[in-house]
């Protein structure tokens, strides 16, 4: 009798192994391909390095950050009614069901839910024998109890954690138990002690590391993603890149049976940036099938994502902005902010969205404070956009109550309206006067390279503070700039101070010049647009008075790609002894190329640099006339000579020609 009760139970269980995964493939050669990166057991530091963590604690923890995946508890995400998922049956695996029975009745997992830091479960453990499951969900609570801790309650906590006792009792456990938990248990646990700062060479790490290696194939998509959030906190080794490699096989050959967006992003993000271009398509082509399913986190933390692996994915962008945009008020400062910074590493903008953020956080100005108003313009910046609607109430802001920006702050906003060139109009002085009076507040704490970077905001926007600049062409700041290493940003930081000074000539109680020492070597380098010049040269050919030079250097300075000189009418010819200069008996057109960059983005409207050439240039005596890269890229040689001809010479220029004439800086 006991023999064929035995026989049932075994064909019991094997028919419910046979059905634990009935979506995965049988054969995925995964540990066949990384066996001759085997797990090493060899080189342990310890049982679980506590010397090493001791000592990285009380030294130098505070450079260690404690991350977390985001996930819930770990007693709450596990389904303590789930098949187990081992290779091999044993006496615990056949006892399971009523174990699990027991474990509900048992006070263990309420008391464990009320421990709020981890000397709380090592106390609870070391009075109570956990079971394996048990094991893994104390560690998981240890994980918890300190992810909302301060950074000195966590380093205050983990210290005490390391010396207590029941911890190498906790991890020899675990060690023992790995061959009877659940997969997704062994993820779980392998996540948490990573998190804890366990030594990654340590003998609880690499066990775990090898069990996840021999049971690969039987993980499923929840437990691979714990897995991926394991091994992405984990510095490179032999044993980590073998599990990652193994992983990215499986990840290949389940990616059409992923159904969790969630695990879709974590799998992306272990593959990273060097997972080759197909697999990223093949990732691309799955994320998109699943956009119905997508939140709003996770249109979210696909942006994150692309940016994390760097794959710039447009369709995928696009799906995800457009959710973003239509959801922007649920949406908190942290995480749009993070946005515009992944637009910036993936090179992507979208004119709608930018609008649309820069709206909203205009339509909902009051609730911003001053630092996150000047994080969000700096993203702009970055992006190259003019977010005029919140500019407005911005300069407004800064004219009422210049006093509470800080030094940081009153260069970031210099940096943000130079670089956009943005049209203050009326408010122009008022705005420029009160950020003049509130960096004089700050000019005995300011060192040399701020006083510089403001300088050259200023001298950019037309407007030169006299103590400002005096403090900093005097000789104790030059001599501390010329202490520090002098960057080429430094003397071209200058240069621009120099040529401000030289040709604006601005009204200042002493005249202040920049001392050669600090310009460096300001002559340009010009390279020639073949496209453009041969444009040109077709143009002037046709008109009988005209003449052409080609990459002028200006000033030292500025280099234009093409100077057309015509003669005025019924002026007298110069000569070598006229009085008449050539600039007042002839009109000279500065023929510069501007690409797409020189301009705020989805604009015509000159960004700073731009914007204080042709200011430059109309001084000198020219007529700025901008070629832009989309007419150069866009059109046939015949047709962009026409339109060349068109913008050099106006009166020749057809009804139907569209004017791009001048620009106004």
């Amino acid at each position: 009798m006991t023999m064929w009760v035995t026989n049932d139970i075994i064909k019991w269980s094997l028919r419910l192994c046979c059905r634990r995964f009935p979506w995965k493939r049988s054969s995925i050669p995964v540990l066949a391909s990384i066996k001759g990166s085997s797990l090493s057991r060899n080189g342990f530091t310890g049982f679980w390095g506590g010397r090493l963590n001791q000592s990285r604690l009380s030294g130098t923890l505070s450079t260690t950050r404690f991350y977390s995946c985001g996930e819930k508890d770990n007693e709450d995400l596990k389904d303590s009614n789930s098949l187990t998922t081992e290779n091999s049956l044993s006496t615990g695996e056949l006892n399971k069901t009523s174990s699990e029975q027991r474990q509900r009745t048992s006070p263990f997992l309420e008391l464990l839910h009320h421990c709020n830091s981890p000397s709380d479960v090592l106390d609870l453990a070391s009075k109570y024998a956990p079971t394996n499951r048990q094991v893994s969900q104390c560690l998981s609570r240890i994980w918890f109890s300190t992810k909302k801790l301060s950074d000195e309650q966590r380093r205050y906590e983990l210290q005490l954690m390391f010396e207590h006792p029941e911890f190498e009792n906790l991890l020899q456990k675990a060690t023992r138990s790995i061959q009877y938990m659940r997969n997704e248990d062994v993820a779980y646990s392998l996540l948490s002690v990573v998190n804890l700062g366990v030594a990654q060479r340590s003998r609880v790490i690499q066990t775990f590391l090898r069990t996840c290696q021999e049971r690969l194939n039987d993980f499923d998509e929840k437990a691979l993603s714990i897995l991926a959030s394991a091994l992405e906190r984990m510095k490179a080794s032999q044993n980590v890149d073998a599990l990652k490699e193994g992983m990215r096989l499986v990840v290949e050959a389940r990616l059409p049976e992923i159904q969790n967006v969630l695990a879709l992003q974590t799998m992306m993000r272990l593959l990273g940036r060097d997972a080759p271009r197909e697999l990223k398509q093949k990732l691309e082509r799955k994320a998109l099938s699943m956009t119905d399913q997508f939140s709003l986190p996770n249109a979210q933390h696909m942006i994150f994502t692309m940016a994390t692996i760097g794959f710039h994915s447009k369709p995928l962008l696009k799906f995800c902005s457009d959710k973003i945009k239509d959801n922007l008020h649920d949406i908190p400062f942290n995480i749009l902010y993070n946005i515009l910074q992944s637009y910036k590493e993936l090179l992507y903008r979208d004119t709608d969205l930018l609008t649309s953020i820069s709206d909203h956080v205009a339509s909902t100005f009051d609730i911003w404070t001053n630092k996150q108003l000047v994080f969000f313009l700096s993203a702009f910046k970055d992006r190259l956009f003019c977010p005029t609607s919140l500019m407005e109430p911005f300069t407004e802001k800064v004219i009422a109550n210049p006093d509470a920006l800080t030094l940081k702050d009153l260069l970031s906003v210099l940096a943000v309206y130079s670089s956009l060139n943005y049209d203050l109009r009326h408010q122009r002085q008022a705005f420029l006067d009160s950020l003049s009076h509130a960096l004089i507040s700050y000019l005995p704490k300011m060192s040399g390279l701020e006083l510089l970077k403001a300088a050259h905001y200023l001298c950019g926007m037309n407007h030169f503070p006299s103590a400002l600049l005096e403090q900093l062409l005097s000789s104790s700041t030059l001599e501390q700039l010329a202490s520090t290493s002098f960057t080429k940003s430094k003397e071209r930081m200058f240069q621009r101070v120099d040529i401000c000074l030289r040709l604006d000539r601005p009204p200042l109680p002493q005249p202040l010049t920049v001392p050669p020492s600090v310009l460096g070597n300001p002559t340009p380098n010009p390279l020639v647009n073949p496209r453009l010049s041969k444009s040109l040269q077709s143009v002037v050919a046709d008109q009988a008075n005209a003449t052409l030079q080609e990459m002028l250097v200006v000033e030292n300075f500025y280099v234009i790609d093409g100077v057309v000189t015509i003669p005025l009418p019924n002026q007298p010819c110069v000569t070598e002894t006229s009085s008449i200069s050539p600039a007042e008996s002839s009109q000279r057109i500065a023929v510069i190329y501007t690409p797409n960059s020189s301009f705020c983005f989805g604009t015509s409207h000159p960004r700073g640099p731009l914007a204080l050439q042709i200011r430059h240039l109309k001084i000198l005596g020219y007529t700025p006339v901008l070629v832009t890269e989309q007419l150069l890229q866009s059109s046939s040689e015949e047709e962009m000579t026409d339109k060349m001809r068109g913008l050099v010479f106006p009166e020749h220029a057809s009804d139907a020609q569209p004017q791009v004439g001048d620009v106004e800086s």
